[in-house]
Order: structure tokens, then C-alpha cells, then sequence
């Protein structure tokens, strides 16, 4: 599994509509081959700032199997109208199991 990081910069002023749609573009998400979970923070430093994190089967899985297929036009249409400039997008790859503590 890999885990796509998305850093978001929302428009100043629209970063509570932002969040409130983002829960129609994560029903999207879930519908897509290959995805395994999404969890979305907001910077505490930068507000306008959001992390996106979406486990993945593979970064294929991501890159072919959801970017070229009619849900990422649906994602892109409810969530790009917020963002301040274009998200940085990284995949990492999961090195073992999570730390709870």
C-alpha cells in the first residue's frame, strides 16, 4: 500500500465551505479501484493550508486507475474551485505497520 500526501492551499475566506464539500469529494474517492482510506487535516500554522492523506493499493492505483477515470473529473470539480494554486502531490511507500502508542 502507499499513501498519496497532498498538500492543498484553499482560497482565503472559502476554507469552511472547502471542508464541507470535501465530504462529498470523499464519497468520490471511495468509490475509486484501489482506494483504501482518506483523512483530511488543516495546518494549524496555515489555515488555508489542508493535508490530504489517501492509502492506496498501489501508486498506480492512484496515478492510472483514478486520475484517468471520470471520478477524478468528478473529485476535481467539487474540490478545484477552492484551491489558492495547484496541490503538491507525493506518494510514499508504508515501511511497516503504524505506531499507536
Amino acid at each position: 500500500m502507499v499513501v498519496e500526501h497532498a498538500e492543498l492551499t484553499v482560497q482565503e475566506g472559502r476554507e469552511a465551505e472547502f471542508q464541507e464539500v470535501f465530504g462529498k469529494a470523499r464519497e468520490v474517492l471511495a468509490e475509486a479501484d484501489g482506494f483504501r482510506w482518506a483523512e483530511l487535516l488543516r495546518c494549524a500554522e496555515r489555515p488555508r493550508t489542508f493535508l490530504l492523506l489517501v492509502g492506496w493499493a498501489s501508486v498506480e492505483a492512484h496515478t492510472v486507475g483514478f486520475r484517468e477515470s471520470e471520478r477524478f473529473a468528478r473529485w476535481r470539480a467539487l474540490v478545484g474551485p477552492f484551491f489558492a494554486a495547484p496541490p503538491a502531490v507525493e506518494h510514499y511507500h508504508e515501511l511497516g505497520p503504524r505506531f499507536t502508542g
